[in-house]
């Protein structure tokens, strides 16, 4: 779906001319701007484009398999659609979000975007080349099932993903009353945060509602500034090291696993939590 946000040109002239506008503000008020970070977010970007092609195919024939079966299947050109659209895909973005944070084989594929430890418009691009692998594009086939035409989900969902691209900034915005309801760089900054204050809150898209609702919103604070990037990660610039070192790490531990169920509990739980093997493997080891 990634790849829907290179496809128009106006686009593309649009992140390049904001990025060029943003590194000279990041150089002149002093932040700096790491080019060799910048370099293996393009490389990540550029391996993105094939990964990006593998997903529209097999994960478009998904979502086409699911439009098929749909009982019902809500009009287009009604706007009531569109409406309950956007407020379902914000939905299930919210939840497809929070599991990639809680759920280690979801992570493994969303860490890479959280590695930069600078917040920059170049760092949206940062994203892994495993979705498909990761499969967090289930939490929208209940959408479509449920009535909502493919197109449009996909549609809203790169709207999101262009959206999110202005929330990474380090730039003080202020949005006013709408800090409330819209999700903002301020509260964009926090969800980056490896801060044990800010560490899994505010996995909105647009909208920051839901955090709002479910209890996972965190106000960026001025006595706690963010500090970006991984907890207790060395930075990596070698893209293809970055893009496998969390399903590295994790096949290692699914194969020294005690068993299925005691893989299937590695994978689910969340990052940097140790699953003791089954009490009898234990008892039988001791």
């Amino acid at each position: 779906m990634e790849n829907l946000l290179a496809r128009s040109p106006l686009w593309l002239a649009i992140v390049v001319g904001l990025v060029v506008v943003e590194i000279v503000w990041r150089v002149r008020s002093g932040r700096g701007y790491d080019a060799r970070t910048a370099l293996t977010t393009l490389g990540l970007a550029a391996g993105n484009v094939p990964a990006a092609v593998l997903n529209a195919v097999l994960v478009g024939a998904v979502f086409t398999a699911a439009w098929s079966v749909a009982p019902v299947h809500l009009p287009l050109d009604d706007w009531k659609t569109w409406a309950a659209g956007f407020v379902a895909v914000e939905f299930a973005y919210y939840w497809f979000h929070r599991a990639s944070h809680r759920v280690r084989w979801l992570w493994a594929t969303h860490a890479v975007h959280h590695s930069p430890e600078e917040m920059t418009l170049l760092s949206s691009l940062r994203l892994g080349w495993s979705n498909l692998l990761s499969a967090g594009w289930v939490f929208y086939v209940p959408l479509i099932l449920i009535g909502f035409d493919p197109k449009l989900v996909v549609l809203l969902l790169a709207l999101d993903l262009r959206y999110q691209f202005f929330l990474h900034t380090e730039a003080k915005l202020s949005f006013g009353p709408l800090e409330w309801l819209l999700n903002t760089p301020s509260h964009h900054r926090a969800h980056h945060g490896r801060n044990d204050t800010y560490l899994d809150s505010n996995y909105g898209g647009v909208v920051i509602v839901f955090d709002r609702l479910f209890g996972t919103f965190r106000a960026e604070r001025v006595e706690e500034p963010v500090e970006f990037g991984l907890k207790g990660r060395k930075p990596e610039l070698n893209a293809i090291r970055l893009a496998f070192r969390e399903w590295r790490e994790l096949f290692g531990e699914l194969l020294r696993a005690q068993g299925l169920p005691h893989a299937v509990r590695i994978a689910v739980a969340p990052p940097g939590v140790t699953v003791p093997p089954p009490r009898k493997i234990q008892e039988l080891a001791s």
